[in-house]
This record gives structure tokens, C-alpha cells and sequence, in this order.
């Protein structure tokens, strides 16, 4: 087992070179990226399951930064805020569709958006009272995309050559479980003034907001994830083992009133199409069952300490100071109290663009509809 102590002076040079080294490699790969002739931009929207970055940009805590060792070890070989040991289930979609990897949005240097960009900010929801002050919201990542890509896109390629690239683009929405987790983290008021069906409304209806506010700006392929087993993660189970059931109730109703939605949408909206992954039975059942998907520990988090290793200490930043890495991430699924290791990102990845049995569509069908 590796603890913090096995951090040494190598990592340390490699976390401060992490900024002016990754925006090199970004440009880098795009100059050398030979994109096909009807590709399709990758726009994400989300919380810490698809953020590449954007927070190691804004004022925020340790709690919902990951730029520091041993994030980012399996791939990358330095931290580079992305919540896993390396890449997410969005990296994996961008190499499907033979995309250079999708930029966070906030970025120094970064000003090209003909391949996509990246809005995802750890901790955010679909609600501005979410850990509000720490996070970009989904408000404000929309108003990012509005006021600034879209901007962009139209004053540098034209009106209508602009209007094109995000009519073809594909846009991924992960966002809601933050929304939900805050109300048993922070002793919420909404927990006791808010029905269930209440407060997942109000969710609901703000993702519908902000999807109907990015088919006005010409967007027409979605795809989207449901809410996971969130009380089924290291960091929120009980002493025995337990879920936290009342957790699962709320996403539950969530993914219920999603699929009600996004069908609403589709007979609604013009040329409105959608995918939708059923995140929660897929990582339900890798917990249940990992043997079966080549893994051999569902419950036990790579990083951290405790119980389950579900003290999130994972990089001695956050408060607790003593961790723990496992030896093999691969052979897990939580990489840390909350978050995924790089291999389950890449086996959901697989399934999101392929189309399981519980998707309403693939991503790939989506990515090669040349017009939306």
C-alpha cells in the first residue's frame, strides 16, 4: 500500500509545471488531430464525474479540487483535476468520435470551440443553492456557453457556418446527484421544508430550463445520464455495509421524472433527439457483482481511509491527512469516496457509445447523425 509520505519531489515539480504543461499538450494534439470531414463537437455539462479541470481555475476548496497526487496517476502521470486515478467517461466518448480531448472551458489560453469544450465543475447542480459560491453552477455553465461560445462560434466562423457546428454538435448532461448528496451533507433546510417530489422537481426543472436554453442556441443532439446508487458509495455507507436508502429514494423519483421529461421534449422540440444511459443500473450492478466485470472489489474505494476507505482524504488535502492508494485502481470501482477509477469510466464509456440494453439510444448514433 502507498501513503501520502511516498509523495515525493518528481510529483511535486509535475503539480506545479500541471497548467502551462497541459494547455501545451491541448494544442498540441489539436494541430496534429486529423478530425473527419461531418465530425461532430462535444459540448459537456456536469458535476465531478465529467470535469476535466474547470475548478482548478475557480476560488473553491480542496473538497472540490482534485489537482493534486494521486489523481490522475493511471494515465496522465500528474493531477489534472479530473476526480479518478485518470481519464472520465467523457475522454473515452471525445477518442470514440475521434475528437482531440475536450478542454475545461476555463482553461488559460484556450479560445478554439470547433471541437467542443468542457463546462463541468465538481460539486455543481442543477440548482444555484448547491454549494452555491464553491461551484459553477449548470446556470452558469449554460451563460458560459451562451454568451460566450456560441458568441464565439457565430462572430468567427459566420452566422450560419457557426449556426451549423452547433446544430451537428453533441451536448452530454451529467448533473443532479450534488443537488441531492447537499441535502444529507449540509443538513440542508430544503431536507425538511421540501417534499421528495417537490425538491426533485425543482431539479428537474432547471435541467429542463437549461436543455430547452441550448436547443434555442441551435443544439438538437443530447445525450444524458441518470442519477447513480449515489448512497451506495464509500463515503456514504453505514457501519454495516448498508446503502443510504433515503439518498436512493430522491434519485430514484429523479430518473423516473427524467425519462418523463426527455420524452416530453422529443414529441415537443423539433428535431430534438436523445440518448439516455442508465447509469444507475449499470454501476448498481458492478458493485453488486464486480467479478463479473473483471474487478474485484465493488465497495472498498481505492483512495482514501476508513471504513471502506470512505474518509475522503484521498491526497491529504482535504482536512485528513493520512490515506491510502491501493495497488491496483483497475481492480476497483470507486477510486475514491465518491468517484469512479478510469477503468469503470471506460467500461460505462463503452456502453453509453455502443447503445446497452438500457440506453434509449448511442451516443455514436448521435455523433454520426451528420444533421440534427
Amino acid at each position: 500500500m502507498a501513503t501520502q509520505s511516498t509523495c515525493h519531489g518528481q510529483l511535486v515539480v509535475l503539480c506545479v509545471t500541471f497548467f502551462i504543461f497541459s494547455s501545451i499538450r491541448w494544442f498540441i494534439e489539436v494541430e496534429s488531430h486529423s478530425l473527419p470531414e461531418n465530425h461532430a463537437a462535444f459540448f459537456i455539462f456536469g458535476d465531478s464525474f465529467l470535469d476535466a479541470g474547470n475548478n482548478n481555475y475557480i476560488n473553491t476548496t480542496t473538497l472540490d479540487q482534485a489537482n493534486f497526487w494521486p489523481y490522475g496517476q493511471t494515465h496522465f502521470r500528474f493531477p489534472t483535476g479530473r476526480f479518478s486515478d485518470g481519464r472520465l467517461v467523457s475522454d473515452f466518448i471525445a477518442e470514440f468520435a475521434k475528437l482531440p480531448l475536450i478542454s475545461p472551458f476555463l482553461q488559460p489560453g484556450f479560445h478554439q470551440y470547433h471541437y467542443g469544450v468542457n463546462f463541468a465543475s465538481a460539486g455543481a447542480g442543477a440548482l444555484s443553492e448547491t454549494f452555491h459560491g464553491s461551484v459553477i453552477e449548470l446556470k452558469a455553465q449554460i451563460r458560459y456557453f451562451k454568451e460566450e461560445v456560441e458568441t464565439w462560434l457565430k462572430r468567427k466562423l459566420g452566422k450560419a457556418e457557426g449556426g451549423l457546428v452547433l446544430s451537428k454538435a453533441v451536448y452530454l448532461f451529467g448533473i443532479g446527484t450534488n443537488d441531492y448528496m447537499s441535502l444529507f451533507l449540509t443538513n440542508s433546510p430544503f431536507l425538511k421544508s421540501h417534499s421528495i417530489s417537490q425538491y426533485v422537481d425543482l431539479v428537474i426543472g432547471n435541467l429542463t430550463t437549461s436543455i430547452k436554453q441550448v436547443y434555442d442556441s441551435g443544439g438538437r443532439k443530447f445525450g444524458f445520464m441518470n442519477l447513480p446508487p449515489m448512497g451506495c458509495s464509500p463515503g456514504l455507507r453505514g457501519e454495516r455495509g448498508e446503502c443510504l436508502e433515503e439518498l436512493a429514494e430522491y434519485a430514484n423519483v429523479h430518473n423516473q421524472r427524467l425519462v418523463k421529461v426527455l420524452g416530453d421534449l422529443e414529441k415537443q422540440l423539433k428535431g430534438f433527439k436523445y440518448s439516455l444511459y442508465d447509469f444507475s443500473s449499470s454501476l448498481r450492478q458492478r458493485v453488486e457483482n464486480p467479478l463479473k466485470y473483471g474487478l474485484k472489489e465493488g465497495k472498498d474505494a481505492c483512495c482514501g481511509t476508513g471504513r471502506f476507505r470512505g474518509v475522503f482524504s484521498c491526497g491529504g488535502r482535504r482536512g485528513v491527512k493520512e490515506f491510502e492508494v491501493c495497488r491496483n485502481p483497475n481492480e476497483h470501482v470507486f477510486w475514491d469516496s465518491y468517484h469512479l477509477t478510469e477503468n469503470l469510466h471506460k467500461q460505462l464509456a463503452d456502453e453509453m457509445w455502443s447503445g446497452s440494453s438500457n440506453s434509449h439510444s448511442s451516443l455514436r448514433h448521435l455523433f454520426q447523425t451528420v444533421c440534427g
